[in-house]
């Protein structure tokens, strides 16, 4: 890994550094170097992607990388370019309009992409769906004096604390996707945020962009990404352009809460959105990711689902906080009926329920008086260990595995990963590995939840790097 980010920043910095002492007073030239060396960047980690893809150790959201880059027709008078995030534009006779810009290191691909399939580019509009970096990363590339940025009038909020928090929430995410980079990237052009729109549309309102004899409705609606999230529509066709409205696929449970780690998303503004777009009743979807969705009749009935999944979730959780129940009993009981089964690939019920549950009642639950405190439990766990004994509480894990309870199991192994003189000890880790394994299978057999799953792989790997330390060192 090393080695390709080495030939990565030779090869940015190469660039960079020709553009600028041969264009070093043109504005477009600067672009034009940029966007080369934005290519250069995107075919290596393609390369590397690939390569990860094909010996099984990368993720389903690593290989949307790998997704070919191309434009097409996707509905009457909208062009898609793909990408891991999508693009699309409105071309009209007084100028066209873009909604969302992709994924930075994408950019230069689905550019070239789109001004061959719409030859008179033209822009005078770029539409942001909301502020996540795979939505926002062209902006700079595309914007021209005089083009119109429309966003919600959260979108700066949200980008301002995603870049306050960006070091440790790319710590974060990297740990779930190995696949990026060390470090969040800072060179100007790469870095996330800077942006700044022209028009702003509270959340609720809508706004009327007619242009060249075509009709453009753009809606602020928080979704199931955020507070900032806006999608646009196309009353003619009954188009719905949906950003990341949904979460990557439709029907979906939706992440009221990531676990990556976000500001809450609130349950009752989502359902609100989703009842207007039921109103709608849109006839195609356009998602940020992925392929179109199409039908009336599916897209309202998924739209319907996904509100009354959410409605069922929230009232249940409110249900049981009133009658006195755990918010624990609460993640184990409330599961969706049948009728409103829903794929939990991305949004999780019972993180829902836990996320319903501090948005309401915050973070001190009653029940623990050390909450209050600064003091963690694990800083008295090695006692408990010294008292319990390492090996009767490993006795127990495995008891635990064996009855076919490894949550109860993982809660023994974290009160012995909490010791120092246990965390990198064999045994400990033996049995933390077969207990994550446990888990694992369980999650890819069960709801196959993404981050679930990422996150249970990042632990597996933790632990057999300690593993494979132990065996190589001089005592092992």
């Amino acid at each position: 890994m090393g080695k390709i980010l080495k030939f990565i920043a030779i090869g940015v910095v190469g660039l960079l550094v020709v553009g600028f002492l041969t264009y070093q007073y043109s504005d477009s030239a600067k672009k034009l170097v940029q966007l080369q060396a934005l290519d250069t960047v995107h075919d290596l980690a393609t390369s590397r992607m690939k390569k990860q893809a094909e010996n099984g150790s990368t993720s389903v959201a690593a290989e949307f990388i790998n997704f070919p880059i191309e434009a097409t027709e996707v509905a009457k008078g909208v062009i898609r370019v793909t990408g891991i995030g999508n693009i699309y534009m409105v071309p009209t006779d007084a100028g066209n309009v873009l909604f969302d810009t992709g994924l930075v290191m994408q950019v230069p691909k689905q550019i070239a992409a789109m001004k061959a399939a719409v030859p008179n580019n033209k822009l005078t509009h770029i539409v942001l769906s909301h502020s996540h970096a795979d939505h926002i990363g062209g902006v700079k590339y595309w914007k021209e004096d005089g083009v119109e940025i429309i966003a919600h009038d959260q979108f700066t909020e949200e980008q301002r604390y995603l870049k306050a928090l960006e070091p440790y929430l790319h710590g974060r995410n990297r740990l779930l996707f190995p696949f990026m980079p060390e470090e969040p990237p800072t060179a100007d052009m790469i870095a996330y945020g800077g942006i700044t729109p022209t028009l702003t549309i509270k959340e609720g309102d809508s706004y009327r962009l007619e242009l060249g004899g075509k009709v453009m409705d753009i809606y602020a609606m928080a979704g199931a990404e955020g507070a900032d999230n806006m999608v646009m529509w196309l009353p003619e066709q009954k188009v719905l352009l949906s950003g990341d409205f949904f979460g990557p696929m439709f029907p979906q449970f939706p992440n009221v809460f990531t676990m990556r780690g976000e500001k809450i998303r609130k349950p009752a503004e989502y359902i609100r959105s989703l009842n207007r777009l039921i109103d709608l009743a849109p006839e195609v979807i356009l998602p940020g990711h992925l392929d179109p969705v199409t039908g009336q009749e599916k897209i309202v009935a998924g739209l319907t689902k996904m509100r009354d999944a959410v409605q069922y979730v929230h009232d249940e959780t409110i249900a049981g906080m009133n009658s006195g129940k755990t918010l624990y009993e609460l993640m184990e009981t409330i599961t969706l009926p049948p009728e409103l089964d829903l794929s939990q690939a991305h949004g999780r019920v019972s993180w829902a329920v836990k996320s319903i549950w501090e948005y309401y009642a915050t973070w001190f639950h009653f029940d623990r008086t050390t909450e209050l405190y600064g003091v963690d439990r694990g800083d008295v766990m090695p006692d408990v260990v010294a008292l319990a004994g390492a090996t009767a509480l490993l006795e127990k894990a495995r008891t635990f595995n064996t009855a076919d309870q490894p949550v109860h199991a993982m809660h023994i192994i974290e009160i012995l990963l909490a010791d120092p003189m246990q965390a990198s000890d064999p045994m400990v880790n033996q049995v933390r590995l077969e207990t994550l394994q446990i888990l694992l299978d369980k999650a890819v057999n069960g709801i196959e939840n993404s981050y679930e799953i990422y996150w249970l792989n990042a632990q597996i790997r933790e632990a057999e790097a300690l593993l494979a330390g132990n065996e190589n060192s001089p005592e092992g």
